[in-house]
């Protein structure tokens, strides 16, 4: 009996502890057609593991933070792979976040992984978006397949202050 109430002592002080550490973050504004479900959320780490091998639409829901915003619209996001390279989170039916949303702001997206050829013309677009150097866009002279993400729905956190 000794040992059931120390187990349960330990649970509930656990759970506590867990409760406190995930109360700095409070889940802020949902954007898009579709409600991110966060408790079956995936890190960025396993999303790119996942459509190593697949060359299909693969679904996930994920967390991790803006590494860069479309500056036009608002209309993407990128989010780094944890190894310095980033990939691109289209938004499905060009839905939008606000533009002032801060690189390093934690979001969950849920949406579809898949393998594209990104045209010049799309890198340049996207490269003028992100407000890229003139010199840095002329540079941009081939197509490139890269991993993409489009998010049917997002929401941001709000770290508590």
């Amino acid at each position: 009996m000794k040992n059931h109430i120390t187990i349960l002592i330990l649970l509930f002080s656990t759970s506590i502890v867990f409760g406190q550490a995930n109360s700095s973050k409070k889940l802020g504004k949902s954007y898009g057609a579709v409600k991110v479900d966060t408790s079956h959320s995936v890190s960025v780490k396993e999303v790119v593991k996942g459509l190593e091998t697949k060359n299909d639409r693969v679904e996930f829901t994920f967390q991790a933070p803006l590494a860069e915003i479309c500056q036009a619209a608002g209309c993407w996001v990128s989010i780094d792979k944890g190894n310095g390279e980033t990939f691109r989170v289209r938004f499905k039916d060009h839905f939008t976040i606000p533009v002032k949303t801060l690189p390093g702001t934690e979001a969950y997206f849920h949406g579809y992984a898949y393998w594209d050829e990104i045209s010049v013309d799309m890198q340049k677009h996207f490269a003028e978006d992100a407000g890229r150097s003139k010199e840095e866009i002329e540079k941009i002279s081939a197509p490139k397949k890269e991993m993409c993400f489009e998010a049917d729905g997002i929401v941001l956190v709000q770290n508590k202050k």
